[in-house]
């Protein structure tokens, strides 16, 4: 469909209507009917641009990104920057989200073009996909110390069209350079604990003394980083390692960034002290946050984390959790065209639920003032703990927060008359494998049996619907019952992470089996067998001007360390040697890059840890659900031991024990469920009792 226009009912009003109208991307909709003649990325618009010898103008964003709504407000829906943009360029819409080898190409030329970048990311580019040109949010007119975007359309046009010497050059240079990620090369040196040394050092160093977290503003959730300092505690017992991480998950749950009254995190803080967040909420961010406050909780024992884990999913199942079990992928940062405004409060509204003595308790408390925190409103967050807030108001504590309680519940009651956020309703498969990740282990650590069944059903979603019968391989997004485009490698690699953590939390062999089929075909279609590693794309993606490896972190974990956790915990599970091969490789191939800059790798060097570290499996002859296995895994899984490995299946299940070597052989003791720990390659002998399991764990 191409740009169609037609006048409204008085004839003063024009709607547009352009080629997106077709997308399932919530984001892509929203520029439906603008009047610029959008494409989606696709062989149409690319051919149009070759035939037209056109330069292509490429608007990358996401549906919650603030600033993409701005600059769609300010340019793409006025008609006449949409006359320049449709008459001297082909114009391509794209979803970060549904096309993150698009994204992390033109970011990664984007940062080389301009020294920085963000969304939405604006990139002029020849008809062949190369960029000339790049930047990130531009204004109407020029301000800010940029052009305008009108000018720098038409100054843009007139390049191409006088000085195509010039373009082509500055497009060679850009193409040579999204090409060095083909030069990694394994490192030489061996794989030790040094490298792990060398990263708490770095985070020690870059630790924020007085308001947690790392470096200055803005701070952005350390879920990865705060997971690897928690498995360095476990290994070398060093108490700063976890004072860092109970401070931080501290602060974070106290500030802003937190949503005080209906739990969920918001995607970070504009501040140093988690006060001011942008307030868009995404489905990874909940994710990790939730299974990292989870895991400390295992291993401190304090209520507060396991509050915060369990708020933050019951926001993901009362808000992000669509009807079929998947899970939705944003919250926007704005309604009714002001950002935060859902989230924000007045004092006089805070006094008009609760009535004026509760309500200066709960202001108290929550630091709500005539004069606000944010644009004359309140961000609610807590500034000293409950009971130092009771003695210096002197009421008791009980009675504190009892009023808290009914405070929030009143607060929550009236916010959801409010104009809610926009919501981005959409699948992602590696966004859901992460959520399937966090209620599996939250289910495990916490013996929450309702999300065991959140995370079955959200499974049993993705394997059918985001997965095609015939080939068995993965769809990367679905919405409104259709699902498309390719999957990449972080939707097999974070899918098949969450089945696994799905079958450590209910050992049914079908999950091990499942990411075992979604582990090979990551090798068949994504490892490089010249240089080690794995592409982002498969063999059989279409062909675009670099194909990318992701080999970094960024809010979530790189595709690499995620594919390296899953081949590595089959292998040591499955006592497959090829899938172990494969994940030292993608460590030895990362192993400078995380020595040189550690903050980057944060999820491999998790991975290092458990590579490094002396194996621990544990075997269990019994029915998973009878009550004395039960006891048993209750023993395991009371204390943090992030390198363990579980397996349980009864004596008659013969398919476990054939393809499980620590299951093989191995009886029950008089009819009870017997466990077997084995710890550095020698077992001990089987014991039946609790105590038994105890004192061989410790031992």
């Amino acid at each position: 469909m191409a740009l169609e226009q037609t006048a409204g009912p008085t004839g003063t009003e024009t709607t547009f209507t352009n080629r997106l109208i077709d997308e399932t991307s919530p984001y892509l909709h929203q520029h439906a009917h603008n009047p610029v003649d959008w494409y989606p990325w696709g062989e149409e618009a690319l051919a149009r641009a070759r035939d037209e010898n056109k330069p292509i103008l490429l608007s990358i964003g996401y549906s919650a990104c603030h600033w993409c709504h701005v600059m769609a407000h300010e340019s793409f829906e006025d008609p006449d920057t949409a006359a320049i943009m449709n008459r001297a360029f082909i114009n391509i819409k794209v979803d970060r989200e549904e096309r993150p080898d698009l994204d992390a190409i033109y970011m990664d030329a984007v940062q080389a073009m301009t020294g920085s970048g963000g969304w939405p990311m604006t990139m002029f580019l020849t008809p062949d996909g190369v960029p000339f040109y790049a930047g990130t949010y531009f204004p109407p007119t020029p301000r800010y110390g940029m052009p305008g975007f009108r000018q720098l359309l038409q100054s843009l046009a007139s390049a191409y069209q006088q000085r195509p010497g010039d373009i082509q050059r500055s497009a060679d240079q850009i193409r040579q350079m999204l090409r060095q990620s083909e030069l990694l090369q394994p490192a030489s040196e061996a794989l030790s604990p040094q490298v792990l040394d060398r990263a708490y050092q770095e985070l020690a160093a870059r630790f924020d003394t007085r308001y947690a977290g790392f470096g200055q503003a803005p701070k952005f959730p350390p879920s990865m980083a705060l997971e690897f300092l928690l498995r360095y505690h476990a290994r070398t017992g060093q108490p700063h390692a976890l004072e860092m991480v109970e401070q931080t998950l501290s602060q974070m749950a106290r500030g802003g960034i937190y949503d005080q009254i209906g739990g969920g995190f918001h995607r970070y803080a504009t501040d140093e002290r988690w006060l001011v967040p942008h307030f868009e909420k995404m489905l990874y961010d909940n994710a990790q946050l939730a299974r990292v406050y989870a895991l400390a909780f295992q291993v401190t024992g304090k209520p507060l984390y396991r509050q915060i884990t369990e708020e933050t999913l019951a926001y993901v199942l009362r808000e992000m959790t669509g009807a079929e079990g998947g899970f939705y992928s944003a919250q926007d940062a704005d309604s009714e065209g002001e950002e935060g405004k859902f989230f924000l409060w007045t004092e006089a509204e805070v006094r008009e639920l609760l009535g004026p003595d509760d309500a200066a308790l709960f202001g108290r408390y929550y630091d709500v003032t005539a004069r606000g925190n944010f644009e004359m409103k309140n961000i609610l967050h807590v500034e000293l703990p409950l009971e130092i807030v009771a003695s210096q108001a002197r009421v008791e504590p009980a009675r504190l927060a009892a009023i808290i309680a009914r405070g929030r519940a009143a607060l929550f009651a009236a916010r959801q008359k409010r104009v809610a956020p926009g919501l981005d309703d959409k699948m992602l498969t590696s966004w859901n494998g992460l959520m399937l990740t966090a209620f599996a282990d939250a289910a495990r650590i916490l013996g929450r049996e309702d999300y065991r069944q959140v995370a079955v059903a959200a499974a049993n979603f993705l394997l059918s619907r985001l997965r095609d019968p015939h080939s068995g391989r993965l769809l990367r997004t679905y919405k409104d019952g259709r699902a498309k485009l390719n999957a990449y490698l972080e939707d097999y690699a974070m899918l098949a992470e969450g089945l696994l953590a799905l079958y450590q939390a209910t050992f049914e062999l079908r999950w091990l089996q499942e990411a075992q089929a979604l582990a090979d075909l990551m090798l068949a279609h994504f490892w490089d067998a010249d240089k080690g590693g794995f592409f982002s794309t498969s063999d059989d993606h279409e062909a675009l001007i670099a194909r990318p490896k992701e080999v970094v972190d960024n809010a979530m974990p790189s595709a690499n360390a995620s594919a390296a956790s899953v081949l590595l915990t089959l292998g040591k599970l499955l006592g497959n040697e090829m899938y172990e091969r494969h994940a030292v490789a993608i460590l030895q191939l990362l192993r400078d890059g995380m020595m040189r800059a550690p903050g980057a790798f944060s999820r491999l060097l998790c991975v290092l840890d458990f590579h490094l570290a002396p194996p621990r499996e544990i075997a269990i002859i019994g029915a998973v659900t009878a009550p004395d296995s039960q006891a048993l895994l209750h023993e395991v899984w009371q204390y943090y031991r992030p390198n363990t490995l579980v397996a349980v299946a009864p004596v008659e299940d013969k398919t476990s024990r054939a393809l499980i070597p620590l299951l093989a052989g191995r009886d029950q003791i008089k009819g009870e469920a017997t466990a077997y720990v084995c710890e550095n390659y020698t077992c001990k002998l089987p014991v039946t009792t609790v105590n038994a399991l105890r004192q061989q764990m410790r031992g």
